[in-house]
């Protein structure tokens, strides 16, 4: 099992999830809300944190891998985090 990055930023994440078709929507207070539209629409909401917490990102990257269907140490090589 691959270790999960320790100081990912929320704003880190979003840009590195724009590489899988995900946009920032909009941004409120410290969350960022991002959408993906293909193949089928997913919403994600990341809180703009320096650094996201251990069980958020960990929660946040197995959606994520779910919704594109590769499992998450396949997602933390392609996001490069």
């Amino acid at each position: 099992m691959t270790r999960l990055p320790r100081d990912v930023t929320g704003a880190a994440l979003a840009r590195a999830l724009g590489k899988l078709g995900y946009v920032v929507v909009r941004q409120t207070g410290s969350h960022i809300r991002l959408t993906r539209e293909s193949p089928s629409e997913h919403h994600l909401t990341i809180p703009n944190h320096d650094p996201i917490k251990i069980g958020t990102l960990s929660a946040i990257l197995r959606d994520v891998a779910g919704q594109v269907g590769i499992s998450r140490e396949q997602l933390i090589e392609t996001l490069s985090l």
